[in-house]
């Protein structure tokens, strides 16, 4: 499994391109930004993009989805629990002084349990939500994708619009379950694993 991963944007969001080897099929997982750096990869590893994923739907993660698509023609899957915020980023974009363009509308809502196959790659989806209604995860192949729920060393924010306190710690619950040695990849921030942050997270006590 290749994986990349660049922060991108003006808030530095990761945007993570996950690829199998063998065969160059792809997937862009929070195309927040800089659609010519992750094309520039996306070439340099002779990868076919088949998903764009958006964990959830905050501007800083999907500002690039337009154009990724366009040069891409891929497919763009999301919560439909975070449609509302997906399509009104560019209001959020704007309380931080910031401005993002209209994205296109998802090609497919994707929803807990389901498993997406990219190649010979496949990830299990859950349902994370608590930093937005229909944040997700991405979990296959010893790696989760955590979107803004789990940092290494902390969590994501729940004061943004659609956030939930009480949801997070339940989602957290859920990624906590996952085996130790899986490997976090964040929204925002260094990787980790499932253990470590059992292990060193402030935030365990939210662990639910």
């Amino acid at each position: 499994m290749l994986v990349k991963t660049i922060a991108v944007g003006p808030l530095e969001a990761n945007c993570h391109i996950i690829g199998d080897e063998k065969n160059g099929k792809a997937m862009v997982i929070d195309p927040g930004g800089g659609v010519e750096r992750i094309m520039d990869i996306i070439r340099e590893n002779g990868l076919t993009v088949e998903y764009i994923i958006c964990t959830h739907g905050h501007f800083d993660h999907i500002g690039a989805v337009a154009d990724l698509k366009a040069k891409t023609g891929a497919s763009v899957l999301i919560h439909r629990d975070d449609l509302e915020i997906y399509n009104s980023a560019a209001n959020l974009a704007l309380c931080f002084g910031l401005t993002v363009k209209t994205q296109p509308a998802p090609d497919r809502f994707i929803a807990d349990g389901d498993t997406i196959t990219t190649g010979g790659l496949s990830f299990g989806v859950i349902h994370s939500p608590g930093h937005s209604p229909g944040g997700i995860s991405l979990y296959g192949e010893g790696t989760v994708l955590t979107g803004d729920t789990l940092f290494a060393g902390s969590i994501g924010r729940t004061d943004l619009p659609g956030g939930d306190g009480g949801l997070i710690g339940k989602s957290l619950g859920r990624l906590m379950k996952l085996p130790a040695d899986t490997v976090v990849l964040c929204g925002h921030g260094p990787s980790s694993t499932i253990g470590r942050e059992k292990r060193e997270n402030p935030f365990s006590h939210l662990f639910g």
